[in-house]
């Protein structure tokens, strides 16, 4: 049983679905209870708070896919988490019903309260244990965030069979398939404006059919990641075998002055997919889609090190073979090959962490 208070925030979110507003103006109202709050709706939905900025649903009737859509991992990037916000808002209300279970996870709420990146660490650099290093400060809210989220994943791709709504004829192979969508937008403006980042898999095949999913969402560029990460997606990659990516969908806003319509194509097919309404996506084919290996991933390592490029050029801005691209006390880096382009070039991040990344193109076999 509940408190009176807790029955009535229950009714708050029934009817006006701001659980994101609450979890940032009003976070002590998702930690109150000794157990995480849970409720179901008037389509049968079952609601799973696990705490601010983290809720669940679940269907009245199982589907085949356990999905996780996370948003605001970097506070400033706020067209995901005002596309996340609204499928929240809708699903609560009741305006639409998920068809399989899906976790929503909107993850840096002071960093959104301040409109920046992080408050103390980049929290996009802390998972897989890293929020654990020596390297970081053990004392910033992005150590304990991620520590949170790693477990929020984990509870919520391991949840007991019997803790899942099922068919009486269900068996094994009727279990879910796993998926991992990190939304963000970049920093700088982008030749390719959508793009995702695919986690090194580690010998295992790329998915086209996951790659044809995308491009339905109006991403068409994709980065196959040649080593480990401390991602996020990383993280649910390989810890769990997710389908998962760091999706990128355009340029930083500030909250209320991102152009929803140029996300009408990734807004509408996420939409359809936790709903379980038919997809329609165009059979894979390498000439739709541009495919670019990591060619290489260079760290800051001096508190001088410097971009030797514009601060504005674009992501996937070509270079000739032997171009400087940056260079620090002790070290030059220079493009390896014709065509070699830069990503996410960041010359004010911490020591150790990255400051470009290049990449080349290539095909899936």
């Amino acid at each position: 049983m509940y408190t009176s208070q807790t029955n009535q925030l229950i009714d708050q979110l029934a009817s006006e679905g701001q659980f994101l507003l609450l979890s940032r103006r009003s976070s002590e109202l998702f930690t109150a209870e000794k157990d995480p709050l849970e409720f179901t709706l008037s389509n049968g939905t079952l609601v799973h708070i696990v705490a601010p900025g983290i809720i669940a649903f679940t269907p009245a009737e199982k589907g085949n896919k356990a999905i996780i859509l996370s948003s605001g991992i970097h506070g400033n990037e706020t067209a995901p988490i005002e596309i996340c916000d609204q499928y929240v808002v809708d699903i609560l209300t009741c305006k639409i019903t998920v068809g399989h279970r899906v976790l929503f996870i909107f993850g840096n709420l002071p960093a959104m309260d301040k409109a920046t990146r992080f408050v103390d660490e980049n929290l996009n650099r802390l998972f897989s244990q890293a929020h654990s290093s020596a390297s970081v400060n053990q004392n910033a809210y992005e150590c304990a965030r991620a520590k949170e989220l790693e477990e929020a994943v984990a509870q919520f791709y391991n949840a007991p069979l019997s803790n899942k709504v099922q068919p009486a004829n269900a068996t094994p192979q009727d279990d879910e398939t796993r998926y991992h969508y990190d939304l963000h937008t970049a920093i700088r403006p982008s030749k390719n404006e959508k793009f995702a980042v695919y986690p090194y898999l580690h010998g295992e095949s790329h998915s086209k059919e996951q790659l044809s999913f995308l491009l339905a969402c109006g991403v068409d560029t994709f980065l196959l990641s040649g080593s480990s990460t401390t991602t996020f997606s990383y993280f649910s990659s390989r810890q769990f075998n997710a389908h998962a990516f760091t999706v990128e969908l355009g340029k930083v806003q500030p909250f209320g002055q991102n152009d929803m319509s140029r996300f009408t194509a990734v807004n509408t097919t996420l939409r359809q997919f936790i709903c379980g309404e038919p997809l329609i996506s165009k059979p894979y084919n390498n000439d739709d889609m541009l495919i670019y290996r990591v060619n290489q991933v260079i760290n800051k390592h001096s508190d001088d090190f410097v971009l030797d490029f514009s601060d504005d050029l674009p992501n996937f801005s070509t270079f000739e073979k032997g171009a400087l691209l940056a260079h620090e006390t002790g070290a030059e880096y220079r493009a390896q090959y014709d065509g070699e382009a830069v990503v996410f070039p960041n010359a004010n991040v911490a020591l150790g962490q990255r400051a470009i990344l290049t990449v080349v193109p290539t095909t899936l076999d």
